[in-house]
């Protein structure tokens, strides 16, 4: 049976904590892997490089938080932005390195053998962020009464 097809113009991209790794298809630029740093700039240089490069879809591994700047540019860029769970993606022998895993993670979406993870609305997404938030500032509230407690026992 022979592999269709199905997205041409998917570009792959292993994310990491101080860069992020980009593959695009080999015919769009002399250079079809290219590292780059993980700041605010360079996303957008990212996002660029993708535009230039004629990509309309984006597979990418979500590792901690690190893909959610990433993930949000591209989306506000138009990209169709597939989050793929990095596990799925490593179950091949063989390869070791950043570079050759944004390849493969290009080839496999090229070919739709990649199916994005549940990512709930950006409404949803805000409100659990509150939620956290919230979560947060009473455990911490709860700290600090215990500490002045401690304090004017003294």
């Amino acid at each position: 049976m022979a592999l269709t097809i199905t997205h041409p113009n998917a570009a792959g991209i292993d994310i990491g904590s101080a860069a992020h790794f980009v593959a695009v298809p080999p015919d769009r630029d002399d250079e079809p892997v290219r590292e780059f740093p993980s700041f605010t700039v360079d996303l957008n240089a990212i996002a660029d490089w993708l535009q230039a490069c004629r990509v309309d879809t984006v597979a990418m591994e979500f590792t901690g938080v690190y893909w959610i700047p990433l993930f949000e540019l591209l989306e506000s860029r138009g990209f169709t932005v597939l989050l793929v769970n990095a596990r799925h993606v490593k179950n091949v022998s063989g390869r070791k390195s950043d570079v050759l895993d944004c390849q493969w993670i290009q080839q496999l979406m090229t070919y739709g053998l990649l199916s994005g993870a549940f990512r709930p609305a950006d409404q949803v997404c805000v409100l659990r962020s509150l939620w956290r938030q919230r979560g947060m500032l009473l455990r911490s509230q709860a700290r600090e009464v215990q500490h002045m407690q401690r304090r004017s026992r003294r």
